[in-house]
C-alpha cells in the first residue's frame, strides 16, 4: 500500500520511497515511475526520492529537445570538428598522440562510420582486439578508450548523440566502453634500481657528457624532457632550490623549450646535498670555461625557441657541454645501451624518478609532500611510490618479521 506524501512522491509499505512523473515537452507526453535509482538500490528517504525525481524529470526534457536536434555525422567529421575548435591550448605531445592515434589505426575502421551507428560492443572487441591480438601494451591501449570518450563527447556537445547514447556509451558504469581484462603477466610495477644497481651507474656516469642529467635525475626524479629543459636560471644555489617550469621537445623536427604538459608538473625542487655540491662546481667550471673555450662556445652555440616564443642560447641550458655544443634527450640512448652492455642492467632514464620517487616513500615522506616533488596532479599516481614492492621494502619487512 502506498502512501501519498506530495505530489509525485510516494512511501511504500516497507518504509522506502519511489517517485513518478507525468510531463509534455515539445508536446510530447513523458511519464515515469521508479522506487529504485539507477544502481538497484532502493530510495530510503523522500528525499533521495524527491533528487531523484526532480534529475529524471530534467533527463526527459533535454532527451526530448535533443532528439529533436540530433545531426547525423561521422566519426571523422566529428574529429575534424574537435581538431578545428575543442583542442586548442593542448599540449603539442598530446596533439601529436591524437593525430597519430587517428591516422594510423582509427581513422580506417571507424572513419566513414556515422557516429550514432557505433556500439559500445564494437568498440570493446576493437579493444581486445589491440590488447590481446597484436599485443599492445595496456597502458597505449588505455590511449585508444581515452580517445573514443573525447570523440563521444564532443558529438554529445555538439548534439550528434542523444542522451542515452551517449549515456550507455560514456555514463553508465554497467554498459560504457571499458578496458579489456588485464593479462595477468602484464608489466604494471614501479621499476626502481637496487642499491648496487645505483653505484654501478654512479660509477659509470661520473665524468660521462651526461653526468649532469643523470645526477638530476637521481637526486630530484625529473622527467627526461624537465631535465633538459632546465636553465642555470632555473636554480638557486644559495637557497638550494630548482624550478622546473618548461621541457624539451622536438617538434616539427626542431628543438624547442614548450610549457609542461600539466599546471601541477610546474614546481621548485629542493636538492639534496649532494646535487647542490655538485652543481656549484658545474658551475664554478662554467664560468672557467666562458674564458678558456670562448671561440669554441661562440662557434658551437645554437639558439633555441623558449617558452615564451623568443630565442635563448644552448649556453643558458645546464645540460651543454664545457664547449657549448648542447646537450638533447637523444644524448641518454648512447648511454642506455652501453650501460646495458657494460652491467647488464636495463637502464631506463625514467627508472630513475622510480627510484627516487620509492626511496622517499620509504623514508616516510608526506604524501602531499612527494606528489608536489613528482609534479603529480593527484595523491593517486603518487600512491604508486609508496606500494612498490623494492629490496629496501623487502630488506625493512624481514627486519621487522624478526621483531615479531
Amino acid at each position: 500500500m502506498e502512501k501519498k506524501e506530495k505530489t509525485g512522491i510516494f512511501q511504500l509499505e516497507n518504509g522506502n520511497w519511489g517517485y513518478r512523473y507525468s510531463i509534455t515537452v515539445d508536446g510530447e507526453l513523458r511519464t515515469g515511475r521508479r522506487t529504485k535509482d539507477n544502481s538497484g538500490k532502493p530510495f530510503k528517504t523522500e528525499k533521495q526520492a524527491t533528487r531523484a525525481r526532480s534529475k529524471a524529470i530534467a533527463l526527459e526534457q533535454m532527451n526530448v529537445k535533443r532528439k529533436k536536434k540530433v545531426e547525423r555525422k561521422t566519426f571523422a567529421d566529428v574529429y575534424k570538428e574537435y581538431c578545428e575548435t575543442g583542442r586548442s591550448g593542448k599540449a603539442y605531445s598530446t596533439i601529436r598522440k591524437q593525430d597519430s592515434l587517428w591516422r594510423n589505426h582509427i581513422k580506417e575502421r571507424f572513419g566513414k562510420k556515422y557516429i550514432d551507428e557505433i556500439t559500445v560492443a564494437e568498440i570493446t572487441d576493437y579493444l581486445s582486439m589491440l590488447y590481446y591480438e597484436e599485443g599492445r601494451a595496456y597502458g597505449y591501449v588505455e590511449g585508444f578508450l581515452r580517445f573514443f570518450y573525447l570523440v563521444f563527447g564532443q558529438a554529445y556537445a555538439r548534439d550528434y548523440l542523444d542522451i542515452d547514447t551517449y549515456n550507455k556509451l560514456c555514463v553508465n558504469k554497467d554498459t560504457k566502453i571499458h578496458m579489456p581484462k588485464m593479462k595477468v603477466d602484464e608489466e604494471t610495477d614501479v621499476i626502481t634500481f637496487s642499491k648496487e644497481e645505483m653505484r654501478q651507474l654512479d660509477e659509470y656516469f661520473c665524468g660521462t657528457n651526461a653526468e649532469t642529467a643523470y645526477l638530476i635525475g637521481k637526486y630530484c626524479g625529473l622527467r627526461i624532457n624537465e631535465c633538459y629543459g632546465l636553465k642555470w636560471s632555473d636554480i638557486d644555489l644559495d637557497a638550494g632550490t630548482m624550478k622546473v617550469e618548461r621541457q624539451m621537445q622536438y617538434q616539427e623536427g626542431m628543438i624547442k623549450l614548450v610549457s609542461l604538459k600539466t599546471r601541477n608538473a610546474r614546481r621548485t625542487m629542493y636538492l639534496a646535498p649532494p646535487l647542490k655540491e655538485y652543481l656549484k662546481r658545474l658551475y664554478l667550471r662554467k664560468l672557467e670555461c666562458e674564458e678558456a673555450f670562448a671561440a669554441q662556445r661562440q662557434q658551437n652555440q645554437i639558439f633555441i625557441e623558449d617558452v615564451n616564443g623568443k630565442a635563448v642560447s644552448c649556453l643558458e641550458l645546464v645540460n651543454t657541454l664545457e664547449n657549448g655544443k648542447r646537450q638533447t634527450i637523444n644524448s641518454m640512448k648512447y648511454h642506455s645501451k652501453e650501460v646495458r652492455r657494460r652491467t647488464g642492467i636495463k637502464f631506463k632514464y625514467h627508472y630513475l624518478r622510480h627510484t627516487y620517487g620509492t626511496a622517499l616513500a620509504e623514508l616516510n615522506t608526506p604524501a602531499h609532500i612527494l606528489c608536489n616533488q613528482m609534479g603529480h596532479g593527484s595523491n593517486r599516481v603518487t600512491q604508486q611510490y609508496y606500494i612498490a614492492v623494492s629490496k629496501r621494502g623487502i630488506d625493512t619487512l624481514q627486519s621487522n618479521l624478526e621483531e615479531l
